[in-house]
């Protein structure tokens, strides 16, 4: 059985004192039909989401965002896959 794949990043706020936890888990094996999973600010908002909304979600919001100017630094680092 295939284990989940985790992948995480913070965001800094604007206030600078503090950041935000962005994570999504990747579970194949997942009985439902909801393999993903995306947490933003510890969990207070989740969402489950089947690969076809995931796909959806990743190409609006990558136009959505793009058109507020250039990357910020902070995304610009691998992320890498953990299983924990």
């Amino acid at each position: 059985m295939t284990a989940p794949t985790f992948y995480r990043l913070r965001a800094p706020n604007p206030d600078g004192a503090s950041s935000t936890a962005v994570s999504v888990r990747v579970d194949p094996a997942r009985p439902d039909p909801y393999p993903v999973y995306l947490a933003v600010g510890g969990g207070r908002r989740r969402m489950y989401l089947t690969p076809d909304e995931a796909w959806a979600l990743w190409r609006c919001l990558s136009e959505a965002v793009a058109s507020l100017g250039e990357p910020p630094d902070h995304i610009r680092t691998r992320v890498a896959p953990a299983r924990r």
